[in-house]
C-alpha cells in the first residue's frame, strides 16, 4: 500500500489559496482541509468551534507567556476558557493524525512546520501583488472599497506572519527557502497554478 502524501499550502491573504487548494484536491481525488481541522479539533476536545476560532492563528501575548513560564499560570488565566497555545496543540495533533492516515491538501495552520518530518510532504506558498489580492478580495464581496480590502489583506498577513514565526522559531513565513515551491498567483489562472502544484507532486511522490 502506498504511503500517504500531503500537500500543504501557505498563502498571503487574497492570493487564492483556498480556491487553488480545492482544485488540487479535487483533481488528485484527495481530501481538502482548512476550517475542517478546527471543527475536528473542537469535536475531539468537546469544545465549541466558535470559541476555538476566536483563538485560531493567534500567538500568545508576551505577558501571558512570561506569567505562565514564571508562575505556572494555567490556560484559564483571567477566565479565558481556552488559549491560543492550546488551540495550536490541538490542531497540530489533528494535522499529524490526518497526515499519517491519508493523502490530502491542507491550507494554512502552520501545517508545513507541523508535518516537517512527514516523509512525503510538499510545501507550497502562494503570493501575489497587493493590487491583485485587493481585486480578489473585492470579487469575493469581503470588502466594499479598495482601501478596506487593502487594509484587510495587510492585517491578515501581519497576523499570519506573527503566528507562523512565533510557533516555528527558525522558519520564516513567506520566505522562499522555507518552502518547496513558491508561486505568484497573479501570473496564471487558478487552474494553471494548480497544474504546477500537481505536476510537482506527481514528480516528488511518483504518483
Amino acid at each position: 500500500m502506498t504511503s500517504p502524501f500531503v500537500i500543504v499550502i501557505g498563502r498571503q491573504f487574497g492570493s487564492g489559496g483556498r480556491t487553488i487548494g480545492n482544485i488540487v484536491s479535487r483533481r488528485l481525488g484527495i481530501n481538502y482541509y482548512d476550517t475542517e481541522i478546527l471543527k475536528r479539533a473542537a469535536q475531539k476536545e468537546g469544545l465549541d468551534p466558535d470559541m476555538l476560532s476566536r483563538h485560531e492563528e493567534k500567538k500568545p501575548s508576551i505577558l501571558k507567556a512570561l506569567l505562565q513560564g514564571a508562575y505556572g499560570i494555567p490556560d484559564n488565566f483571567h477566565t479565558v476558557p481556552i488559549s491560543g497555545e492550546r488551540v495550536y496543540r490541538i490542531q497540530s495533533k489533528i494535522i499529524k493524525e490526518i497526515g499519517e492516515r491519508e493523502s490530502c491538501v491542507i491550507v494554512g495552520r502552520n501545517a508545513d512546520f507541523v508535518l516537517r518530518d512527514h516523509p512525503r510532504l510538499l510545501s507550497v506558498f502562494l503570493h501575489s501583488p497587493l493590487s491583485n489580492r485587493v481585486e480578489r478580495i473585492m470579487s469575493r464581496k469581503e470588502a466594499s472599497t479598495r482601501d478596506e480590502a487593502e487594509e484587510m489583506a495587510r492585517w491578515h498577513d501581519r497576523r499570519r506572519e506573527s503566528y507562523y514565526n512565533f510557533y516555528t522559531g527558525e522558519k520564516k513565513w513567506g520566505v522562499a527557502s522555507t518552502y518547496h515551491l513558491c508561486l505568484d498567483t497573479s501570473l496564471l489562472t487558478n487552474e494553471k497554478v494548480a497544474d504546477i502544484i500537481i505536476e510537482m507532486a506527481k514528480e516528488k511522490f511518483n504518483i
